[in-house]
Formats: C-alpha cells, structure tokens, sequence
C-alpha cells in the first residue's frame, strides 16, 4: 500500500447491473454496496479507520474462539485475545490485513493475502476473494488453500451490515429461515447449545425487528433445490436487501449492532454467512470445522442484493 493510499487501504469499484461496490484493501473489505444509489450495506469513508469489521473477510475462522484456546493435531494452541473484554480470539486474522490486489476488472475484482504459519495458527494458508457484479447482485467467493506441510483448521465468513432502507434496524422486517439457534451466556457470548428457534428468535416469517436484541448463530436453513438460503431485510416500503448462501455455509451470526457509540447503534443488521458455528476450533468438524490437508482448497460463496 503507497504511502498516500486512504487509511482503509488501496481502493477498488466495481460496477455492472445498476450496482456499485467499493473495496478496500485492508481486510479486503466491501466498503460500500448500492444499487441504483440506494445503499445495502452500511458505508464508511475511504479515508477512515474501518469501524470494527464493517464489511470485512473473515478468516481461519468468523466468529469468537472461546477463551483463544484450542486443540488440532494432537497440539495444544493459544491465541491472542483480540476481544479481550470477553476473553476471546475474535473473527480471525486477516481483517487488518492489506490485501494485494490479483485482478480488477469493471465488474470483478480478486484479493489476496497468505496466513503465515504463527505462534496460536501455526499453519499457512493462502485467502482468495473473489467479488463479481451482475444483475443478480454482488457474488463473493473466499478460498482457502493450505500451502504448508500439516493439516489446517479453517473456517470463513463475511461481516457485512444490511441496510433494509429509511431508518434503522428497528424499523425493518426481517426474515431469517432457520429452525435453531445457538444459545449463548450472556456476559461472554460463549455456546450453551442448539436450540429449536422460539419467541423472539423466531423469526421465519416476516417480522418487525423492533427492539429485540440479536447476537446469536442460526442453522437448520430452509433451502431451495440447489441447497440455497435466503434472509430478507425490507423497510415499511417493500424495499430492502437480501443475502443469499449455498450449503458451504450452514450457519450465519444475525447482530442487531447495538453500540455506545450513537452513530453505529443499529445503524445495520449484520448477516454473516459462516461455514462454520461460533467455536468451532474447539467444537471441531460437527460444527462445521473444516480441515484442510496440504495442498487443498475449500471455497465458500454468498450474495448480497437488492430487493
């Protein structure tokens, strides 16, 4: 990244189907997403610090690692306490990370960074991104290719804040077809078990958010025949946004963005397509953990478009 490059990072647009996407390098992270002007995810500046990680990759793993400890491999790991107040390893380690730039074409642009083998992650693992524009919304693909010699823990996910229209997350209806979610302390947001959904996280069909507060991990999605999901987020017009995942992803983290700081309080619905639940280093492959073999990929794709 040149010296005069905005604080987020080297800046890309992508444009293609009445849409426009700004990335930024760091964290290869979408930075804006409108169609036809109107907003979808919750913007910020390029020239400004990314507030937490609004819009950014989230890899090896989305989601918390209790207390930062785990065990793979017949080793015992430990990992930097990057949520400290709860005492954990927070949504990986690449979201600060400036991303080099593969391709960027009018309507795709392709990102790429390589996890180094460290202390708490000693494996090395390359990140693709992949973002590509067309009428049907914006794609994105993140890879993962393990390039070291030993097996790799690995997960992934975006963490995009969905704009429903006029207002705030309040005002907005939501609908998020899944029949469990993973039930959590209070204080530290640590996995209890799986739940079957009920009253206010039962949200199949379509439902005024309100003042209900969300921070929890959903699956058992209803899918169309190509094993598609799709959650929905329309303001009182009908219009909205709605994010859409294939079966790589089981599980997706629903955040209501309650915040001190007045201009980021539910300012956006976070949707967080995950290949795997909060904790899976420790909960392992039935929680969605995949282990990647030297010299494999695993790849995961989701959209975001307008409704």
């Amino acid at each position: 990244m040149s010296s005069d490059a905005p604080l987020s990072g080297s800046a890309l647009t992508i444009t293609a189907g009445g849409y426009t996407a700004e990335l930024a390098s760091v964290g290869a992270t979408l930075r804006t997403l409108r169609y036809e002007g109107r907003d979808l995810v919750v913007p910020f500046d390029a020239d400004e610090v990314r507030p937490a990680f609004r819009g950014a990759v989230l890899a090896p793993w989305p989601n918390r690692v209790v207390d930062g400890t785990y065990s793979f491999g017949g080793s015992d790991h430990e990992l930097a306490l990057t949520e400290p107040t709860r005492h954990h390893a927070l949504h990986g380690l690449v979201a600060w990370t400036d991303f080099r730039t593969v391709a960027h074409e009018p309507d795709r642009a392709v990102l790429a960074t390589t996890i180094p083998a460290q202390s708490g992650y000693p494996f090395r693992v390359e990140v693709l991104v992949e973002y590509r524009l067309d009428a049907e919304g914006l794609h994105t693909t993140i890879t993962g290719t393990n390039t070291g010699p030993d097996a790799a823990p690995w997960g992934t996910g975006p963490h995009p804040y969905l704009v429903g229209g006029e207002g705030r997350v309040d005002d907005w209806t939501l609908t998020l077809p899944a029949a469990e979610v993973l039930e959590v302390t209070e204080d530290r947001l640590i996995p209890t078990g799986l739940a079957p959904v009920h009253d206010e996280f039962d949200l199949r069909s379509a439902t005024l958010i309100g003042e209900r507060f969300i921070d929890h991990a959903y699956t058992g999605f209803d899918r169309d025949a190509d094993g598609t999901a799709t959650i929905v987020l329309t303001a009182a017009d009908g219009h909205g946004v709605r994010a859409s995942f294939g079966p790589e992803c089981p599980w997706v983290q629903v955040h209501t963005a309650d915040h001190v700081i007045p201009e980021y309080h539910r300012a956006g619905l976070a949707v967080e397509p995950m290949t795997c639940a909060p904790d899976a280093f420790n909960a392992g492959v039935d929680a969605g953990l995949v282990v990647l073999a030297p010299g494999a990929s695993h790849a995961a794709s989701w959209t975001i478009a307008a409704v």
